[in-house]
């Protein structure tokens, strides 16, 4: 909860309290504490101050803002333009100064834009290895100054450019030092320049004609390992601004190599152990302590790198291409080109580098003081947002695009010496940045208007409504040395009716006054002059502290309106009592704390509405409106002794009983049956305490029965039953018959007679034949 969070800070004073969250207030009102109460109550959360009846005017709740003091409009400015604009009258980037009072725990959010400007100014610095492997390169880079000029006119009415070259550091193992190696390092025929360093060749310079010439009389030269001495090179070309000739606009670096790179530590093989100072050593356009400091760090180049917003351009061959991107990755605002075998291709990769590193912005900051955040937030081109760390860039951003960042800054504490501090917000790469001075919120409006020594306090300054005492003191009017806190004379002044309990074990005795304690809930409180009231400990209902109507002052509960008793669980509503028909209760109990009680055991339910063993509104006035109605039924003898309680009005039909719609009170429906099987129709309802029955003046008897047709239909369902039986036994027998003679035209198909000859027959002719006869 906030209010804890306030509450257990324990300030002591406003300055205290507003360090400790920003929704925590400081109440000055002089008359705000309670007895019993601390001076650290007067910090709670604002909604609980005004809960506590501090005058809105005497809480002290000092808010941060900001203030634009440089608001220069980003430039709009065409490359074929008749106006033509010095560097340091571009502006790239807006606001540029800007003043942020904080207070702890308030962020303060301010918009910066930046707008790439068109034909802004353009250095740059061409630096190459000059090792033998890169002696082909050398031959397509000495037309590289007017070629590049003639291409960059695209981009750009103003570029210069600078050519610089690198080897290694002149001492063993990295070349040979032998005297005829130092004069020419390379082997065979060649001739080589004697190893070195870093040279400056040219400074910056408009003269394509001049880069040209001077890189025409570059020579090659040689060393032994594999790995460069670049990252010297790179360092000097950095911080040595006034050899170089850097200006104030976009600067470009493109080293330009076929080997991979020594780094600090590497130093050690040549017997090289002080680290690099990253200062400026030329002398005569050459590095003169590469045998002196080792090679500089990574990080090291990082930073002279951003600190002198330089971008660089890798240009390297396929072979090394891993290697230099991994080095991208940890150099912000940096690009990776491959560099064909003999360099034929470097204007294209430099032009495609410059794009790339030109489409994205990247903000960074300075140095934050000690407890103060920053936290960005993009707004790219097409509404694209970022955040986190994606909040600090955008890309793919064309000339004249306009892209904007939300910044919200936030302090969690005053720095110890309470004074402005300034941190610096710039693109990298840029030399352009936005200076934000910081302002922090230590103390109180109220504060500045203390009264030192102040007739209130003892050997105290009373402000804001309290006492704010001296070195040593304590007590709310500071009105007790700490070495006497605890005596016997002052804590007898804490112990209530004499008893043996200080403070009612609620509290601590401090000067003779008693200060509650504080509970783990800041909403629970003990209070008194002797800490003996609370507000937590009454009675409950329903699990909740004075049934959740009430408040509890001191043990007791004071209830709110229409809630009575010890616990505040007796409601005084009646509505809650309303039966169906208006009455409370059904005018069968009565209601205690909107709860029916009813009086007539027969009768039960929330509202005595319900009675198992009673008849219905129908059954129970039924005899009564029989005898009334129609002179008839068991009561008709004693119908005016018994059935006097209610109005009687006939209608003609059932559509004239008045509907349950017509009506704002209960109204029953009635149809029962008398003696003689007739139906008669009523309505039964109570309306302001006078009972009124409608009944339809007509019964509905039912008609008697007409004997001829019951006979007719008798007697004709007995021939009917007949006939229908006849037919069915006739149909059986003609299927029964059917089926015989079936079987029988079957049976006459199947018999068989038998051929065979009578056993005793003998035929009467005999014949013989001569066994002489041959059949001629």
């Amino acid at each position: 909860k906030l209010g804890s969070i306030c509450i257990k800070a324990n300030a002591q004073s406003c300055g205290d309290c507003i360090q400790v969250a920003e929704t925590c207030g400081w109440c000055s009102d002089e008359n705000f504490l309670t007895v019993g109460e601390s001076k650290s109550a007067r910090c709670d959360d604002l909604e609980s101050l005004k809960k506590r009846n501090c005058n809105v005017t005497k809480i002290e709740n000092p808010r941060g803002h900001i203030t634009v003091n440089k608001n220069k409009p980003v430039t709009n400015r065409k490359k074929d333009g008749a106006e033509k604009l010095k560097p340091e009258q571009i502006t790239q980037i807006q606001p540029q100064k800007l003043t942020l009072t904080l207070r702890s725990g308030e962020p303060q959010t301010f918009e910066l834009k930046f707008k790439r400007a068109e034909d802004y100014p353009i250095d740059l610095y061409y630096l190459m290895d000059l090792s033998f492997s890169m002696k082909d390169d050398l031959e397509n880079v000495k037309n590289l100054g007017t070629d590049l000029m003639r291409e960059m006119q695209e981009i750009t009415s103003d570029f210069r450019i600078g050519f610089g070259s690198f080897v290694e550091k002149t001492v063993m193992p990295y070349i040979s030092t032998t005297p005829a190696r130092l004069s020419n390092p390379c082997t065979g025929n060649q001739n080589c320049t004697s190893p070195f360093s870093y040279k400056n060749v040219l400074k910056l310079t408009e003269n394509g004609d001049e880069f040209n010439r001077l890189v025409s009389q570059q020579q090659i030269s040689g060393n032994l390992d594999s790995p460069e001495g670049g990252f010297d090179a790179i360092m000097q070309v950095a911080v040595c601004e006034k050899h170089i000739g850097w200006r104030n606009v976009t600067r470009l670096l493109v080293f330009s190599t076929d080997a991979g790179f020594h780094f600090a530590g590497d130093g050690k093989l040549g017997g090289i152990v002080l680290p690099n100072d990253g200062k400026c050593h030329l002398e005569n356009n050459a590095y003169t302590m590469s045998h002196y400091y080792d090679y500089p760090s990574i990080a090291h180049l990082v930073q002279k790198l951003s600190d002198h917003n330089i971008q660089t351009i890798f240009a390297v061959t396929e072979e090394f291409q891993p290697v230099y991107k991994e080095l991208k990755n940890l150099i912000p605002k940096s690009a990776v080109g491959t560099l064909s075998s003999n360099s034929s291709n470097v204007i294209k990769l430099i032009i495609d580098a410059y794009n790339s590193l030109s489409s994205e912005v990247i903000l960074e900051n300075g140095r934050l003081p000690e407890g103060v955040s920053i936290n960005y937030k993009s707004i790219c081109k097409n509404g694209v947002e970022g955040t986190g760390e994606n909040g600090r860039k955008c890309s793919n951003i064309s000339i004249g695009d306009e892209v904007s960042f939300k910044i919200s800054i936030e302090s969690q504490k005053c720095p110890s010496h309470g004074k402005s501090e300034v941190i610096k917000i710039k693109p990298l790469g840029f030399t352009e940045e936005v200076e934000v001075v910081l302002n922090f919120i230590c103390d109180c409006q109220c504060a500045a208007e203390g009264q030192p020594n102040s007739d209130v306090c003892h050997n105290g300054t009373f402000e804001c409504g309290a006492c704010k005492c001296n070195e040593g003191r304590i007590g709310r009017l500071c009105e007790c040395s700490k070495d006497e806190v605890r005596t016997e004379d002052l804590d007898a002044n804490c112990r209530k009716d004499n008893g043996t309990d200080i403070c009612s074990n609620n509290g601590d005795c401090v000067c003779g006054t008693c200060e509650c304690k504080k509970r783990e809930n800041p909403a629970e409180v003990y209070s008194g002059k002797y800490c003996e009231c609370d507000n937590f400990n009454c009675d409950r209902s329903n699990n909740k502290l004075c049934g959740g109507h009430g408040r509890c002052e001191c043990r007791k509960c004071i209830c709110d309106a229409n809630y009575t008793g010890s616990a505040c669980d007796c409601s005084l509503d009646t509505s809650t009592c309303l039966a169906k028909n208006g009455q409370i209760c059904n005018g069968r109990g009565t209601c205690d704390c909107g709860n029916c009680k009813c009086t007539n055991p027969k009768f039960q339910g929330p509202t005595c509405e319900i009675c198992p063993t009673c008849p219905g509104v129908c059954t129970e006035h039924k005899d009564c409106v029989q005898c009334r109605a129609f002179d008839a039924g068991e009561k008709k003898d004693t119908c005016k002794q018994e059935c006097n309680y209610f109005e009687l009005k006939m209608v003609k039909d059932r559509e004239k009983l008045p509907q349950p719609t017509d009506q704002s009170f209960p109204l029953t429906h009635c149809k029962e049956r008398d003696a003689n099987d007739c139906w008669f129709y009523y309505t039964f309802a109570i309306r302001n305490d006078t009972k009124e029955v409608y009944v339809v003046e007509n019964l509905e008897c039912p008609a008697g029965p007409d004997i001829i047709p019951i006979v007719a239909g008798v007697v004709a369902g007995i021939v009917l039953i007949g006939l229908a039986l006849l037919l069915i036994w006739k149909l059986l027998m003609i299927i029964h018959d059917r089926r015989e003679f079936a079987k029988f035209e079957k049976e006459k198909m199947n018999a068989k007679w038998d051929t065979g000859e009578n056993p005793i027959y003998k035929s009467a002719v005999t014949t013989v034949v001569n066994p002489k006869y041959e059949g001629k």
